[in-house]
């Protein structure tokens, strides 16, 4: 027996039954392989998340979330040819810090995908640890199936990908959507992202081509790819680029484009150098900065925020320091405490502290987390003053660790792992 009442567009359904939601399936557990790819959670916030899903054909589906044992909530999206089959619920009316399952149906009622777990973001002032993964330049082999096993058994909150994630090199559209859909395949991966919110940001190779910058052309088709196989909470300014922002716990996350903007306008801080942001995403972040209530703060991009790495490679920061200084000297200004730089790209792990008391008014951080695959660049590993560890490791990723107490960050750590669950590497960042 059932009872359903209709409340603006979407079901409320009273069970009598459990039909469709015994146990959640187990990690490891075989899929059931109704959809393309997915489902992945995405962008998660205290009170709703992004499902993201690839349909097996055009027409509309139904996503079942059990709220308790007697109650589920029902959510219609449809599947279409011009969004090459990719679908995003939003489900919202959640508790945070909770955990729900759901599954997919089919227009006939047929169930889609396996019954799977997310939870609910912690309430920023909640007390508690949240571990955030971060990691670069990965591809669909072995190595990175290892690694994605590893970061399964770390229990992570988080998932961030830093570019390079695929590889696809070139703006052409149909090539773009096959490469994130193959990406998207990968089973160790996709166990993960079932009942773990992933966010993620471009480099190079998955904008268009190696070391390109803004000036790219065909871009646009490059944004439209990534923003289908995307569950982000927004993407640039609704048009250009793909910046987005998220706050999980005491942590909030700035993910930048480094890439859409790049030399394609003159700099707010000089007018004859060229831009890395743009002065739309510069207004954004300084805006994002400044409210921010976050003890913690993250900038996140795909290349590195310093200038030492192979010889020759201007695909960097350090090629726009007049950018990077006006970013120190707004962190000094505006007194906004907390802030870490997280890269990747250069086939490298490495951890700096730059020097930024004049303009900041505390020593920076810079964590780069990369390869995911098991490509190292030796030549990469060049000297700097601000270098505190260098690690030329293969399938790596660095997982942030942060504590919470009343209000108070208790611990703020950084650890650099292999696919084979070795620590190369721990740092403390409190100070």
């Amino acid at each position: 027996m059932f009872l359903i009442v209709w409340i603006a567009g979407l079901s409320i359904m009273a069970l009598a039954d459990e039909s469709g939601f015994d146990t959640p399936e187990k990690a490891g557990s075989p899929p059931i392989s109704g959809l393309l790819q997915g489902p992945f959670i995405g962008h998660v916030e205290p009170n709703r998340v992004f499902i993201w899903a690839r349909a097996p054909a055009v027409g509309n589906y139904t996503l079942d979330v059990r709220i308790d044992p007697a109650t589920m909530r029902s959510f219609q999206e449809s599947a279409s040819a011009d969004r090459d089959l990719c679908m995003v619920w939003t489900v919202d009316g959640l508790s945070p810090n909770h955990d729900y399952t759901y599954l997919i149906k089919d227009t006939g009622g047929k169930t889609l995908s396996g019954n799977y777990r997310f939870r609910t973001a912690p309430k920023p002032t909640d007390d508690g640890a949240t571990r955030l993964f971060f990691g670069s330049c990965a591809r669909e082999d072995l190595g990175v199936d290892q690694l994605w096993q590893q970061a399964a058994r770390e229990e992570i909150d988080i998932v961030v990908l830093l570019g390079d994630t695929p590889y696809i090199d070139t703006t052409e559209l149909d090539k773009q959507r096959a490469r994130y859909a193959a990406f998207a395949s990968v089973e160790p991966m996709a166990q993960l992202l079932r009942s773990t919110p992933w966010y993620g940001i471009w480099d190079d190779h998955d904008f268009g081509a190696n070391d390109i910058d803004g000036r790219l052309l065909g871009k646009e088709r490059s944004r439209r790819a990534f923003i289908e196989y995307h569950a982000n909470p927004s993407y640039g300014d609704g048009e250009n680029g793909i910046y987005t922002r998220f706050h999980y716990g005491p942590v909030e996350v700035f993910l930048l484009d480094t890439r859409y903007f790049a030399a394609t306008e003159p700099s707010p801080f000089h007018k004859h150098r060229a831009s890395l942001l743009g002065r739309a995403q510069w207004d954004w972040l300084r805006r994002g900065l400044e409210s921010s209530t976050a003890p913690v703060k993250v900038l996140a991009c795909g290349m590195i925020w310093n200038e030492a790495t192979r010889p020759g490679k201007p695909d960097h920061w350090g090629s726009y320091p007049h950018e990077r200084r006006a970013l120190f000297e707004f962190i000094g200004e505006k007194k906004v405490s907390g802030v870490i730089l997280v890269g990747g790209d250069i086939h490298r792990s490495r951890v700096l502290r730059h020097d930024t008391q004049d303009l900041a008014g505390y020593d920076i951080y810079e964590l780069i987390s990369s390869p995911m695959h098991g490509s190292v660049i030796e030549a990469a590993n060049a000297p700097h003053p601000a270098l505190i560890k260098d690690m030329g490791v293969p399938n790596m990723f660095m997982l942030l660790e942060v504590e919470q107490r009343a209000g108070v960050v208790t611990r703020l750590q950084a650890r650099f792992l292999s696919s084979s669950g070795e620590e190369h590497y721990r740092i403390d960042l409190l100070d």
